[in-house]
């Protein structure tokens, strides 16, 4: 087990924090975790200090420095070597079942939203903020993870929960980015297929809710709905030569005649269950040919809760259904 830290480190500590830091840390009700933990505050000089509910004991990987549990808390301290610890460093955490994992610390990471960003969304004049807010993957200093955005402007805390952290939103409080209503955090090492959502605390009534992600890349299938972790695409488009044709095609002197399709009425296998984007592909465009059309016009295939509904009760506008496959699924229809 960690030793208890001295009065030294325990007066250090307070130098810096209150009791109302940690105890808001502990609560979920911290509305700026980076000043409470990690390295990205005005004490990382002097000690690094962790939230680790359910450890037994962390210590810093690279140099193999322990850490001190505080006052019997879920708090952890570093106070030793902090000149020999790297920027990012790696936490090897031994959890109460003895469990061993290793984890960057996602507050030794900066904000990353850029100001320019923040300042056109507050203007209302960002058109490419799906690219910003949702759950991105990135790579800061060679070290892959997600990074993650909201807008809540009426929360005093948001955090990201998942199955990658017991969905306990004690583990990763996201960061304010102040007036603007945006909330961010980065979370090294997760990977596509792994499922978020949002956990926001109400500002003025204090109530808890866990939220789908409104700018998610993918969604659970009904009646699950958790936001899904999605990789760029790597898609291999094969329309080079109708790109090509497109130059030199006169599109205003051709004839037009649109089919209007609700993908999952429209057909189904032999057992009444949605068929994929990929076999929609062949069967849709075949008839399509064979009955004359020229184009095709779908029914909302953005992810929507009801079955019997055609699609227009929308719960993410970023996300293709999953009822008929993955988004590279959809890729290969459209191609």
């Amino acid at each position: 087990m960690n030793n208890p830290p001295t009065d030294k480190i325990t007066d250090t500590i307070f130098k810096y924090l209150t009791q109302e830091d940690l105890d808001k840390i502990s609560l979920a009700s911290h509305h700026d975790p980076f000043r409470v933990l990690g390295n990205q505050n005005d004490h990382r000089d002097e000690f690094l200090l962790f939230y680790s509910p359910d450890t037994s004991q962390l210590s810093i990987t690279e140099k193999k420095i322990p850490t001190t549990r505080l006052l019997q808390s879920d708090f952890f301290v570093c106070s030793e070597q902090l000149n020999e610890i790297d920027e990012h460093y790696l936490l090897t955490r031994t959890d109460i079942n003895n469990n061993i994992t290793s984890l960057f610390d996602p507050y030794s990471f900066k904000p990353q939203i850029p100001d320019f960003d923040l300042h056109l969304f507050s203007e209302g004049k960002h058109i490419h903020i799906y690219r910003i807010l949702g759950a991105h993957s990135k790579t800061i200093n060679g070290i892959h993870g997600v990074l993650f955005a909201t807008w809540a402007p009426n929360a005093s805390r948001v955090s990201v929960i998942g199955n990658f952290n017991d969905w306990d939103g004690r583990r990763h409080p996201m960061c304010s980015r102040g007036h603007n209503g945006i909330w961010e955090l980065f979370i090294p090492g997760l990977t596509a297929a792994m499922l978020y959502k949002f956990e926001i605390r109400n500002r003025d009534t204090h109530a808890v809710q866990s939220k789908s992600d409104p700018y998610a890349q993918q969604l659970e299938l009904r009646p699950r709905t958790a936001s899904v972790i999605r990789d760029p695409s790597t898609y291999p488009w094969q329309d080079s030569e109708w790109i090509k044709a497109r130059a030199s095609f006169d599109w205003l002197h051709q004839p037009l005649s649109i089919y209007e399709c609700h993908l999952g009425s429209w057909q189904r296998d032999d057992n009444g269950d949605f068929l994929n984007y990929r076999e929609l592909a062949h069967r849709l465009v075949d008839y399509i040919k064979e009955t004359g059309f020229t184009h095709i016009e779908l029914l909302p295939i953005t992810e929507h809760p009801l079955d019997a509904s055609w699609g227009y009760q929308t719960t993410g506008y970023f996300a293709a259904t999953s009822r008929f496959g993955s988004a590279e699924d959809f890729r290969y229809f459209v191609d």
